[in-house]
């Protein structure tokens, strides 16, 4: 048995030992798993791919005189502001009233860039915020406040998607072609961090976090968090099942890791980096870093139907190895997430635990569990 406080104190002395998800995971295959619980302290864990409940907090500061924002567009994307009077939530599917093509994952994008942005805002006017209308430039520096703030990332093991229909079909998992042509997926896999602590031992509310080059924090369950769920023998839940709630500061965070996305025919997404260090702090969790791409299974869903029915249930060795048997049809599979990206992740974050510029933090909450519920008809 470890404790988190034995592992920070290796970290901080330069004793830590810090292997990425593969790196582990190709040791154990070479020794046994008392030898490597023996050697290994943390192991890093990423994904990379696009994540559409997500967003900025926004504070620009007053003006003189001041106004309190209610309608506020920026770069000509409408940001909710019924929050303060110079606060303000930019969704990154939200899109540009001229501009179909830009949206808020473009806004926090530039920002991070370092770009100027144009913000428009209008409010009725008050006896302490009289000001009707403004209208200026700024950059992130220039703000007070500025923070990724994201409802829902790092799903726990997405279904994948096919049409089965005679039309092509444009959604947040790609386009799907029509008469089966090809089956898209969204996951790094064995390197994903929650399918590697399946059962959330490690991670939990107070977790600290790589969030596009920032040091970031785990705040909640996510929304849709779907722990009570059917288990395999592994502990991998046989669905989508849990999400995290994040934040991290804009101010802090690196374009390579942050990319807005436009889905044709859907609307704007944007692709978030997250790396997620799991400290070994038992053998039953490093058991669970064992894990495979052949041992994880998902669920093949027909999007060309109302209740999305399950056509195949298929393990992630199959869907990486870009092809899947259907009914004796022969279909292309592919990734909409990015595997490079997420194994680059894992490695910057075990550099910056080693460089002593990243500590493990034990959760202050255990996840609660809860089942999705559904809008009644």
């Amino acid at each position: 048995m470890r404790t988190f406080d034995e592992i920070n104190n290796k970290i901080k002395n330069g004793e830590a030992v810090v292997l990425t998800a593969i790196e582990v995971k190709n040791l154990i295959e070479k020794e046994s798993i008392d030898k490597v619980f023996e050697k290994v302290d943390v192991v890093t864990t990423a994904t990379f791919g696009p994540m559409c409940s997500s967003g900025a907090f926004l504070n620009f500061g007053h003006a003189n005189p001041p106004i309190r924002m209610e309608k506020t567009f920026i770069n000509n994307v409408e940001s909710y502001s019924g929050i303060a009077a110079v606060d303000t939530y930019i969704g990154v599917t939200q899109e540009s009233k001229v501009n179909n093509n830009y949206g808020g994952a473009h806004v926090i994008y530039d920002l991070i860039c370092g770009k100027e942005v144009e913000i428009i805002a209008s409010g009725k006017g008050t006896d302490c915020y009289p000001r009707k209308y403004i209208k200026r430039k700024l950059k992130l520096s220039d703000l007070n406040e500025a923070y990724l703030f994201n409802p829902r990332n790092v799903y726990q093991n997405y279904n994948a998607a096919i049409n089965t229909s005679n039309k092509k079909l444009h959604t947040y998992m790609g386009i799907l072609f029509e008469n089966s042509e090809n089956i898209n997926f969204c996951t790094s896999g064995e390197i994903s961090p929650l399918l590697n602590d399946p059962t959330y031992q490690t991670i939990g509310i107070g977790t600290s976090i790589f969030l596009a080059g920032a040091t970031g924090m785990i705040v909640h369950e996510g929304t849709q968090f779907n722990s009570d769920i059917k288990r395999d023998e592994n502990k991998l839940p046989v669905a989508p099942a849990a999400t995290l709630a994040v934040i991290g500061d804009l101010k802090d965070m690196d374009k390579e890791y942050i990319k807005p996305a436009i889905l044709k025919g859907y609307g704007i997404s944007m692709f978030i980096g997250i790396g997620i260090p799991i400290p070994v702090l038992n053998k039953d969790i490093l058991k669970s870093l064992a894990i495979r791409n052949k041992d994880i299974y998902t669920n093949i869903l027909d999007y060309s139907k109302e209740n999305k029915p399950t056509i195949k249930r298929v393990n992630y060795d199959q869907l990486r190895s870009g092809k899947v048997e259907i009914n004796g049809k022969i279909i292309k599979t592919s990734s909409i997430s990015s595997l490079y990206k997420s194994e680059k992740i894992c490695i910057k974050l075990k550099e910056k635990i080693l460089n002593k510029e990243f500590y493990l933090t034990k959760p202050i909450r255990k996840f609660n569990n809860t089942k999705v519920k559904e809008m009644k008809k």
